[in-house]
């Protein structure tokens, strides 16, 4: 299923696909938190640094794959958008499941995890 994506959510692809950091960082709460690769991110200043390294560590291309809106859980608006990756990381290629959930407009929790193990 697609859904319409929130802008911030759209606002954030964007921003991700052109390497912009300033712009990545500005989609998120002050005490937002990212759980990405096994790994938590918590606020700004460390959101910024988990971008930096994804945007030294590896090339990749991401396409969208579709989008889902569950609803609220635990107290944020939640939206899940699923995007498949190809790149020079371990493995080539991934099907992730981006976990957002909004709080007053912006980011305050994102967790990408593998399609697979999103259930």
């Amino acid at each position: 299923m697609t859904t319409l994506l929130p802008r911030i959510i759209s606002d954030y692809m964007a921003a991700s696909d052109s390497g912009n950091v300033d712009a990545i960082v500005m989609c998120f709460t002050d005490d937002a938190v990212v759980f990405d690769e096994d790994q938590e991110w918590r606020g700004r200043a460390r959101i910024r640094e988990w971008r930096e390294r994804v945007a030294t560590a590896y090339e990749y291309t991401v396409e969208l794959r579709g989008s889902a809106s569950p609803g609220r859980v635990d107290g944020l608006e939640r939206h899940d958008v699923y995007t498949h990756l190809e790149g020079n990381f371990p493995g080539g290629t991934v099907d992730l499941t981006n976990r957002f959930g909004l709080r007053d407009g912006f980011i305050a929790r994102l967790e990408i995890v593998p399609t697979e193990a999103a259930g």
